[in-house]
């Protein structure tokens, strides 16, 4: 891991610490924001308007019901996001996919506060997660750390879904998407208590998980591919529970048991089998999956490097739309060169005091100092 001279940390550090004040001192006249679960507050008109006409028009040709559950799927490489809605007939259909504007980190799940790393995982969003009066539009706060991510002794805050194109560990859509995924996520928690969020980082498929063989993050990823092979087998939303610091997927009790299961994420696991009609769908694809698998390490396709050096990623379609942002910092693997301090509160944190509140002549000179002291900056 690389070191920073003691000079750049107390530059950095003395830089934090100012910026922590005065956004402090703002934040203490700010009234605080209304959640979708706060049903006594009044919602702003962007959080309660109707889907647009052409996606209405699309829910009825798919049979979709417009208050159907829905399941979110995220795909970091790709740089796609999906929405799957439940049909007439009990299963989830994919519904619309939307190329994600800008996503920060590199591929792999978020170990810490500050890593800027996306989460990767299964995620579950109740209606206290849906602000409407997000800094970045709309935004859903994805709910990380889970459990999983509690029992691995992962932290971090504030992880979302949100508009605005600009992403610190979050997975930034237009205004305009997330209008629309927001609406379908609200209209789908109408009597139910949460939906489900999968975030991976890439389509778990054969070709692109022999591509990342040398990953550290492999064996995650290979945890993550059961659940997502048990939901793309059945089309149902998998029961995701965790113990022994590991995802468990659609478990039920063995037969004859006269006790429930109970899990500890943290603890050994209690005795389980899974639904034998999602396993056996499952494990069939697995089978086959691991076939190919073989076969394409034989072949010697060739592996990516286990880190890009960028930082994120954002969907082509993008491109000529914000020229600016295409061109992505270099970073170290997981932010390692930065010394251990408090998250910055200015940058592309959906619960933070930024430069919408500050403006850009607050906000600007010290992200530049940063980046003066060697801290990658995208806004200098």
């Amino acid at each position: 891991m690389a070191q920073v001279s003691r000079r750049r940390y107390r530059v950095i550090r003395a830089m934090v610490r100012r910026a922590l004040i005065l956004t402090a001192a703002v934040a203490a006249g700010l009234t605080p924001v209304a959640c979708l679960g706060q049903s006594s507050t009044r919602l702003p008109a962007k959080a309660t308007q109707e889907l647009p006409p052409a996606l209405l028009s699309l829910l009825q040709q798919k049979n979709m019901p417009k208050h159907s559950p829905v399941v979110v799927r995220l795909f970091k490489e790709e740089a796609e996001l999906e929405v799957w809605k439940q049909d007439a007939s009990g299963r989830f259909q994919i519904l619309k996919t939307y190329p994600i504007c800008r996503w920060s980190g590199d591929l792999g799940p978020k170990l810490w506060e500050g890593d800027r790393q996306a989460p990767e995982g299964f995620y579950t969003v109740t209606p206290e997660l849906m602000n409407p009066n997000s800094n970045f539009y709309l935004s859903i706060n994805l709910g990380y750390p889970n459990k999983f991510d509690k029992a691995n002794k992962r932290d971090g805050s504030f992880l979302m879904i949100h508009g605005d194109c600009w992403s610190s560990g979050c997975y930034a859509m237009t205004d305009e998407q997330i209008s629309e995924i927001y609406s379908l996520a609200r209209d789908s928690l109408g009597g139910r208590p949460s939906f489900q969020v999968q975030a991976y980082p890439f389509r778990l498929t054969p070709a692109n998980l022999a591509r990342h063989r040398n990953s550290p993050n492999l064996a995650f990823w290979k945890m993550l591919k059961i659940g997502n092979d048990h939901f793309e087998t059945t089309q149902r939303e998998p029961r995701v529970d965790v113990c022994d610091r590991r995802y468990v997927f659609d478990a039920q009790p063995p037969p004859n048991s006269p006790h429930p299961l109970v899990f500890d994420a943290a603890k050994k696991c209690p005795a389980f089998v899974v639904n034998p009609e999602i396993g056996r769908r499952a494990l069939e694809k697995q089978r086959a999956d691991e076939l190919e698998y073989a076969r394409l390490l034989e072949d010697e396709v060739p592996a990516a490097p286990i880190y890009s050096g960028l930082d994120g990623g954002m969907n082509k379609a993008f491109h000529a739309r914000f020229p600016y942002r295409v061109t992505l910092a270099k970073v170290m693997p997981y932010a390692s060169y930065l010394p251990h301090l408090p998250p910055i509160p200015w940058i592309d944190n959906d619960s933070s005091l930024t430069s919408k509140w500050f403006g850009v002549s607050f906000v600007q000179p010290i992200v530049c100092d940063l980046a003066r002291a060697g801290l990658p900056s995208s806004r200098c």
